[in-house]
C-alpha cells in the first residue's frame, strides 16, 4: 500500500513530461504553420455542416410532426407544422405497452453493456498495445476479422446456448453476448498504442508496481477520452438494438425497441402513436448526448491531435 503514492507520483511526472514534449512539438509546428492555422472556416464549410445538421435532425422532427397529429394526418398530406395531439398519443403509448418497464430494461442493459465493454476492451487494448507476447499480432488480426462475420450467422447457436442456460426471456441473454466487442478492443488498442508512452509504463514498473497497477494508475487514466467515446457509442448501439432482443426476450419483459414494435397491430397501424413512441424513446439519447457532449468533443479533439 505504501508504494501506491510513489506510483501515482511517478505516473503524474511521466505524464507531465510526455505532455510537455507533445506541447513543445505542437508549438514548433504551430510556429512553422504561421497564418495558415489561424484561418477560420469559410461559408462553404459552415453551409455543409448546416446541411448535415438539418439532414440529421429531419427524421426526428418528422416523427414529432406525425406524432403530434391524429391517425388521419398522412391521408391529408404532408404536415408542415406540429399539431396538438402529441400528449394524447403519448398517453396511448403508455396505455398500450409497458413503456416504463421497457425503458428500465433498456437502461439496465445499455449501462451494464457499456460499462463491461469499456472495462474489458481497455484491458485487452492495453495488453495488445503495450505487452509483448507470442502471437499477439495474429490474435489481434483474428479479433478484428470477427467484425466481418454477420451477426445473423451466430443467432441460432447463440439462442441454443441461452436456452441451455435457461436465460431465454431474461435480460442476461441480451447482456452477456455483448460484454466485449471486437470494435472496442480494436478502438482501445489503437488509442493506447499512440497515447501511452512505453517509457511511462517502464518507470512505474521500476517503482515496484505490478502490471495491473500500471494499468489502473497509468493505462486507464490515459484511455479515458477514448473510453468515454466507446461507452457512448456502445450505449447508443445497445439502446437501439432490436434484432437480438426481439428474438430472445418475452413480450412481457421487453427492451424499448421491442416494446415499440408491439404498437403495430395486425391489420391497422396508427403511425401517429408509433412515431410518438419513437420520439419518447429518443429523448433519453438526446439527454445523454447533451450531458456527454463536452467529453465527446474532447475525445474527438484529442484523437485528432494525436493523429
Amino acid at each position: 500500500m505504501s508504494s501506491i503514492p510513489m506510483i501515482e507520483q511517478t505516473a503524474g511526472k511521466g505524464a507531465a513530461r510526455a505532455a510537455a514534449r507533445r506541447g513543445h512539438g505542437a508549438g514548433a509546428k504551430g510556429g512553422r504553420s504561421g497564418q495558415g492555422s489561424a484561418r477560420r472556416p469559410g461559408f462553404p464549410t459552415y453551409g455543409f455542416l448546416g446541411a448535415v445538421l438539418l439532414a440529421s435532425i429531419f427524421p426526428l422532427y418528422w416523427s414529432f410532426l406525425v406524432g403530434s397529429h391524429d391517425n388521419t394526418v398522412l391521408s391529408r398530406g404532408i404536415p408542415l407544422l406540429p399539431g396538438g395531439n402529441f400528449l394524447a398519443n403519448a398517453a396511448k403509448v403508455f396505455d398500450s405497452i409497458p413503456f416504463w418497464k421497457a425503458m428500465g430494461n433498456s437502461l439496465i442493459v445499455s449501462c451494464v453493456t457499456a460499462a463491461s465493454v469499456v472495462v474489458f476492451s481497455t484491458l485487452a487494448g492495453f495488453a495488445f498495445a503495450k505487452l509483448r507476447f507470442r502471437g499477439s499480432k495474429a490474435l489481434l488480426v483474428f479479433v478484428i476479422a470477427t467484425m466481418a462475420v454477420p451477426t445473423q450467422l451466430g443467432v441460432v447457436p447463440l439462442f441454443i446456448v441461452m436456452s441451455k442456460l435457461g436465460w431465454t426471456g431474461s435480460l442476461w441473454a441480451v447482456i452477456i453476448p455483448g460484454v466485449v466487442t471486437a470494435f472496442g478492443v480494436f478502438w482501445m488498442t489503437q488509442y493506447l498504442r499512440d497515447a501511452l508512452p512505453d517509457e511511462l509504463i517502464e518507470a512505474v514498473r521500476m517503482d515496484g508496481a505490478s502490471m495491473i497497477q500500471a494499468f489502473w494508475y497509468v493505462g486507464f487514466p490515459a484511455a479515458r477520452p477514448a473510453a468515454a467515446m466507446l461507452a457512448l457509442f456502445t450505449f447508443v448501439a445497445t439502446w437501439t438494438n432490436f434484432f437480438w432482443p426481439f428474438i430472445v426476450l418475452d413480450p412481457s419483459n421487453p427492451t424499448l425497441p421491442v416494446a415499440l414494435q408491439l404498437l403495430q397491430a395486425a391489420h391497422f397501424v396508427d403511425y401517429s402513436v408509433v412515431l410518438a413512441g419513437a420520439v419518447l424513446a429518443t429523448i433519453p439519447l438526446l439527454l445523454l448526448f447533451i450531458a456527454a457532449g463536452r467529453q465527446l468533443v474532447s475525445g474527438i479533439m484529442q484523437g485528432a491531435v494525436k493523429g
